[in-house]
């Protein structure tokens, strides 16, 4: 049984979130953060937020964000999630399982990811992948970064799952979509929370077949993360970091699948960005204040 050891974290720890597409708001996240001078001491990803998390445990400067804006913008061109319906439905005939060969992302992760394993990581990282022969979460934290990225990458029925060592893996978002509790247990303070924008938005009853999966997934995405955020230690301090999207834009995104459209992915990375920068302008302005308040300066 894999164990685990929580220790202290020594600065701020970075969660990012799955979300297909979406997760192009997390670069603007990112960026927002790196400006405002928070370095990351520990980064934890689900899914997409796996690949960005890598990227910025692989070199946690300004540097990364260019270098994800590249790889998101490969997204898009690379057939990652792209191609003719005629290819679809012949991966999906051979394959019996998924739309999308995984050839693409993994040539696009060895390209952009500059080291081959975890433990060489400039920050300590680990994802989440859903295992299916124990039917739980599972962790790396060690050994191949590009097979453990794909694995918690793998949205069933668009992707295949990830074997490693004779297990098999799909989406780290069906387990455990924003692990914040997974950062607290491992010792983290003070924890910036980069997600896609959907927890926020309500959810109806579906009205059409494709819903229910969607739906479905969001009330277990979201009552997992609202349980690790009731269950809060008092000594540690959430911050969700917001994307800017309007309210009306986040819930269109619910009723869609997202995995595709990559068409936005600037405006969601600029649009995250100015709206994460002024949040963070207003966390250092109470910060500032309430240790003015301590010291007892007029």
């Amino acid at each position: 049984m894999e164990q685990h050891s929580a220790s202290d974290v020594s600065g701020p720890a970075f969660v990012l979130g799955g979300g297909g597409a979406l997760g192009a708001c997390e670069v603007g996240m990112l960026k927002a953060l790196f400006a405002a001078g928070v370095q990351p001491r520990m980064v934890l990803g689900t899914s997409v937020g796996a690949i960005n998390g890598a990227a910025v445990a692989a070199d946690p400067s300004p540097a990364a964000v260019g270098r994800l804006i590249d790889l998101w913008t490969g997204l898009g061109r690379a057939g990652v999630f792209t191609g003719s319906v005629m290819a679809r439905l012949t991966t999906a005939v051979r394959s019996r399982t998924h739309l999308y060969t995984p050839a693409p992302l993994l040539e696009l992760l060895r390209t952009h990811l500059p080291v081959t394993r975890i433990e060489d990581l400039q920050v300590p990282f680990q994802c989440v992948a859903a295992s299916i022969e124990q039917a739980a979460e599972h962790w790396f934290t060690a050994g191949p970064l590009v097979e453990a990225v794909l694995a918690s990458s793998a949205v069933p029925g668009l992707l295949p799952p990830v074997a490693v060592d004779g297990e098999h893996f799909v989406d780290g978002g069906l387990v455990n979509s924003i692990p914040v509790g997974r950062a607290v247990a491992l010792g983290a303070r003070e924890i910036y929370v980069l997600q896609v924008g959907r927890i926020e938005q309500p959810l109806t009853p579906p009205r059409l077949p494709w819903q229910v999966a969607t739906v479905s997934f969001e009330i277990a995405r979201r009552h997992r993360f609202a349980r690790d955020m009731a269950d809060l230690p008092d000594h540690v301090t959430v911050h969700v970091l917001p994307t800017g999207a309007t309210p009306g834009e986040a819930a269109a995104s619910l009723g869609q699948l997202r995995h595709h459209a990559f068409g936005r992915t600037a405006q969601r990375i600029e649009r995250a960005y100015t709206a994460s920068s002024r949040y963070l302008e207003a966390l250092a302005a109470r910060k500032d204040a309430a240790a003015t308040s301590a010291d007892g300066s007029p």
